[in-house]
């Protein structure tokens, strides 16, 4: 029986492109699986909730009972995708809650399948982090996102002992185009006939790194 995906888009660093990837992610998972639940737990403007608003929720994890409602929602095997725009502000607070509630044992047997998505960059905060959740996930439970917005030059060495999805960089009058709340990308997939202006490309780009992200949890084993 397929597990239920629980998709954590992260990084311990600030303006990595954490959200946008959130956004697409969660579009290309509604287009795929036909619906989609998002949390955002973010402090930032504008965040998931402002782009999705109606596949997103605002969770929070300052105190016991924030922490607790939210592991109860992605703790079910509903077969519903679940995604985590998880803010920089809370990335020790999420894992450190993780590891000590045993979340990742306890996923497995409710055939429930964490995946991290994390954004590198080049500082020590990122490297740690980066040990941080290869300590405590599985291989193939941990997939390194090296946005060319963020890493300008070639991805740390130490980041290849993961799975990588690239997310190419936009000029800036695209990135600005997308950044607009009321932008789709599979809106735009679906009205946009030239299928070789550069934004097309980029999303169908993006969409298929997706696909085979979801491929390869369809493929691994309960």
């Amino acid at each position: 029986m397929p597990r239920t995906p629980v998709y954590i888009i992260c990084s311990p660093r600030p303006q990595v492109g954490k959200t946008l990837i959130a956004r697409q992610f969660s579009e290309f998972l509604r287009l795929q699986r036909g619906d989609v639940l998002a949390f955002d737990v973010n402090i930032q403007e504008p965040s998931l909730v402002d782009y999705l608003p109606r596949l997103t929720e605002t969770a929070e994890i300052d105190d016991t009972y924030g922490k607790m409602a939210l592991m109860d929602r992605l703790i079910v095997d509903d077969g519903l995708a679940k995604v985590i725009d998880l803010g920089y502000h809370a990335f020790d607070e999420f894992f450190g809650m993780i590891a000590e509630i045993g979340f990742i044992k306890e996923a497995a047997r409710s055939n429930v399948a964490p995946v991290v998505l994390f954004v590198a960059d080049s500082d020590r905060v990122s490297t740690r982090g980066y040990h941080t959740l290869r300590a405590m996930l599985q291989p193939d439970a941990l997939v390194i996102v090296d946005n060319e917005y963020v890493l300008r030059g070639d991805l740390p060495e130490i980041f290849m002992h993961s799975q990588v999805v690239r997310i190419a960089v936009l000029p800036p009058f695209l990135k600005s185009y997308i950044e607009r709340p009321t932008f789709s990308f599979t809106g735009y997939l679906r009205t946009e006939k030239d299928t070789s202006t550069e934004l097309h490309q980029w999303v169908r780009s993006n969409y298929f790194s997706f696909r085979e992200i979801e491929q390869r949890l369809a493929q691994q084993r309960g």
